[in-house]
């Protein structure tokens, strides 16, 4: 009978995920079940892939020794309607944390329900804007209401899951709103209750686990304040309480990208001095925001901000491992986890190192273990310093960690970790006219709108985000003759599109930089008597940040026509009509079942049109593992779908100030493609040419031959001849190094091994006074001929010690072809 009850404990423990963990926390780190962690985290958005990327992302994110998972949650996706809930797809919250909770890791869940993200609208729904008497993020009952609604859903959701730690489950952190602090002051006297009340309602859901504010200096007890930003170690003032942790939720591995904008490019080495620098602070968990950024498929990209979102991160958009970035962070967690204990449990001491720029933070435990940050914040020079009685050089931002404070385990600044590049593999092209329909949408006059008023709408408000057009119309008698008037309009939209008596005038856009909106300014043709002007104001993206985001405008702000002899007319106060989206967007012609709500023609051949749909078909590249793109470097500026799967607005016009299109490659996950027969529909704003696009395939580093290369350090155990469960113990500590070649490659030729103290770094090494002479032998055996291997740096496998009573580094670099 105790047999039974046991197995049937067993089953329900295992329904439940397994044993409950306590996690807690004090000044120096999280407690998990009683043992305290350094923690490494990665941001991955779920809904910004595919419930088929994730598993691969995730393995990729512990791969590169992440220990934990962080995501936002996303709340227009989530609850589109009041009280209408949607979890399913990329919106499978559920799914996307079990799968992190079956590789063995933790999950951050940033609740928010305010969480920016560069992700429209903040991921605020857009029908809060019609609450009555709604303010936003301040201490206002229907906004409090509504956000308690929705973090009690989710919150409750992940209980009747068992996804908290307390019961089992992976989820050792949330986060209540985000980066509050920066808007705070603008609310007066109701932003400080907000805060207090935010972080009650929040304790009050009684998760089991800590809660955190980013970026809110006055979290209250007990709410852990945190950082977001590029360099924690020196921004950071430090936790509100001795009794609360650093933690560190947004180190930006990149930064987001705009349309107009330049990619912005963060080195491995930044990153990494970073991390290290929080660290030698005290610091015990940092967030990479993003590991991987993923894709703002639809129109869920905020104002500006490119489809492709944080691409150079460590796994970039597809899900490819960009190196050497991903690597050389790789290397710094395995090391720093070779030494946590002594970090977490060691006395710290700082002093500096000769100058204001050079400081040593020195971590010693009774027992003898001793671990040393030397720094250098210098940005310019290479400065040669002393510790102890040795000489260190360090380059400009850097910081050596020294694992016994004498030998140096790691360099920010040397990268041994192998770059790699991106090319296109396999392409198709669509330039077969006789393969492709269009459909000239309708321009509306305004005897066409249903919708009136004597004055100008506001673009949000009218569209309630159902879509990212909005059609101005008026009509009026021209009773002056001679000479060409010109249209100016003033919008605080991002694009205007005029028409004047159905003909196409022109465009003009906005940019991210400049919030004054964008002007049009026209010489127009009007007739003698009446004349129809037509106005097409689009968004791309609304605002997703800054105080009272429910009184933000956009849309056209005036309007008039001005005449040659300096007289003009405005139209801001006339009657006009309103149309919300083309008659392409109401009937869904980009699915199967809306494709024949409209009459398709054949791809005329003369000049490309404004406001044109195209569409063909194709069938999905054979490579099965690489990333699939859409090369749209001839179009212009809208949207596109395949199998009615937006894949996101493209801008490929908008050139950055180098005259290079932001993004001319969008993504288009496998999941969304049949193996024949693929509907593509693109709605063109601007005039581009369908017939030069083409469907392509992502490879990495085609070139013949390339290099990989890694270096791992052996911290010297002075009694390595123990039994049983100590020797066991040290076993599982022994560092590897891990060579992996590009897909379809293999190691073809052993360049360089040493075991020992070998110098250098990928590009420039050398064998060092101590040296195993078998050690390429020893690679060659583990690692020719292989596409990975994994070479333990360890005594036994190179014979006899070389150099007795030190730390060895076991450095490989290889060729694959």
């Amino acid at each position: 009978m105790l047999w039974f009850w046991w197995c049937c404990l067993v089953v329900i423990l295992g329904c439940r995920g397994g044993y409950s963990s306590e996690v807690t926390y004090d000044g120096r780190s999280l407690i998990i079940d009683g043992h305290r962690k350094i923690l490494f985290s990665g941001s991955i958005h779920y809904p910004r892939s595919t419930p088929q990327m994730w598993p691969s992302l995730i393995s990729k994110a512990k791969e590169g020794g992440l220990d934990v998972i962080q995501t936002y949650v996303f709340w227009n996706l989530h609850e589109p309607q009041p009280g209408k809930y949607d979890f399913q797809g990329r919106n499978d919250l559920v799914k996307f944390i079990k799968e992190i909770h079956a590789q063995g890791l933790y999950v951050c869940l940033r609740i928010g329900p305010f969480i920016e993200a560069e992700w429209t609208y903040g991921g605020l729904p857009f029908w809060l804007h019609d609450v009555p008497g709604i303010v936003y993020r301040s201490d206002n009952e229907p906004f409090k209401n509504y956000m308690q609604n929705f973090t009690t859903k989710i919150v409750n959701l992940m209980k009747a899951e068992g996804l908290y730690a307390s019961q089992g489950g992976p989820i050792i952190l949330s986060q209540i709103e985000n980066e509050y602090q920066n808007v705070e002051l603008a609310f007066h006297e109701k932003g400080p209750p907000y805060v207090l009340w935010a972080a009650k309602m929040a304790l009050d859901l009684q998760t089991g686990t800590p809660w955190v504010m980013c970026k809110q200096d006055d979290a209250p007890d007990p709410v852990i304040n945190a950082c977001n930003g590029r360099n924690c170690g020196e921004t950071f003032a430090g936790p509100n309480s001795p009794n609360k942790p650093a933690i560190w939720t947004e180190n930006w591995t990149s930064f987001f990208q705009v349309f107009g904008g330049k990619a912005n490019i963060r080195s491995a080495q930044d990153i990494a001095f970073a991390v290290a620098l929080f660290l030698a602070k005290s610091g015990s968990y940092i967030n990479y925001y993003m590991y991987h950024g993923g894709t703002n498929f639809g129109r869920t990209g905020a104002a500006y901000v490119t489809t492709s979102y944080y691409d150079q991160a460590p796994l970039d958009e597809y899900g490819l491992i960009r190196q050497p970035k991903w690597g050389h962070l790789k290397e710094l967690h395995s090391v720093i986890k070779q030494m946590s204990e002594t970090l977490l449990s060691g006395t710290r001491t700082n002093f500096s190192l000769g100058s204001d720029l050079q400081d040593a933070y020195v971590f010693k435990k009774n027992s003898g273990e001793c671990v040393a940050f030397l720094s250098n914040r210098d940005t310019k020079n290479l400065v040669k310093v002393q510790y102890q009685d040795s000489f260190y050089d360090l380059p400009p931002r850097t910081i050596v960690i020294l694992q016994d404070c004498r030998n140096v385990i790691f360099n920010t600044s040397k990268v041994s970790a192998q770059g790699n590049t991106r090319s296109i593999g396999s392409s198709q092209k669509f330039g077969s006219a006789e393969k492709w329909q269009q459909y000239q949408d309708v321009t509306p006059n305004y005897e066409d709108t249903s919708i009136r008023a004597n004055f100008l709408l506001e673009h949000m408000n009218a569209t309630k985000d159902v879509s990212d057009y909005l059609w101005y119309t008026f009509r009026f008698e021209n009773k002056k003759s001679g000479g060409e008037p010109v249209l100016r309009v003033y919008s605080l939209g991002h694009v205007l599109h005029a028409f004047v008596n159905n003909k196409y005038i022109g465009v003009a856009h906005g940019s991210h930089d400049n919030r004054q909106g964008c002007s049009l300014e026209y010489p127009i043709p009007l007739n003698d008597g009446q004349n129809n002007v037509s106005i097409l104001s689009a968004m791309v993206g609304l605002p997703d940040s800054g105080a009272y985001l429910e009184k933000r405008v956009a849309g056209l702000r005036d309007v008039y026509i001005q005449y040659n002899d300096k007289t003009r007319t405005s139209f801001t106060r006339h009657a006009w009509g309103y149309q919300v989206g083309f008659v392409g967007e109401k009937s869904l012609i980009y699915k199967d079942d809306g494709s024949g709500e409209v009459q398709w023609s054949s791809l005329s051949s003369s000049t490309r049109q404004p406001l044109t749909w195209y569409k063909t078909t194709f069938d999905a590249p054979t490579e099965d593992d690489d990333p699939v793109v859409l090369n749209l470097h001839s179009m212009g500026k809208g949207e596109a779908w395949v199998n009615g799967e937006s894949i996101g607005r493209y801008w490929v016009s908008f050139n950055n100030s180098d005259g290079v299109p932001s993004q001319i490659l969008y993504h288009i996950p496998r999941s969304f493609l049949k193996p024949s027969g693929n509907q593509l529909v693109l709605l063109e704003e601007m005039g581009g040419n369908p017939l030069q696009i083409s469907l392509d395939t992502i490879t990495l580093s085609q070139s013949s031959k390339c290099k990989v290369c890694g270096k791992v350090t052996h911290t010297h155990f002075p009694s390595m001849v123990l039994s049983g469960q100590t020797s066991r113990m040290l076993y599982g500590r022994r560092p590897k190094v891990e060579l992996t070649c590009p897909p379809k490659k293999k190691i073809s030729k052993i360049l360089f091994a040493s075991f020992g103290t070998p110098t250098g770094h990928c590009k420039d090494y050398a064998v060092g006074k101590c040296h195993a002479s078998n050690s390429k032998t020893v690679v060659e055996k583990a690692c020719l001929g292989k596409s990975h291997c994994t070479i333990t740096a360890w005594i036994k496998y190179f014979g006899k010690d070389p150099c007795p009573g030190i730390s060895k580094t076991l450095r490989v670099v290889a060729e694959c072809r």
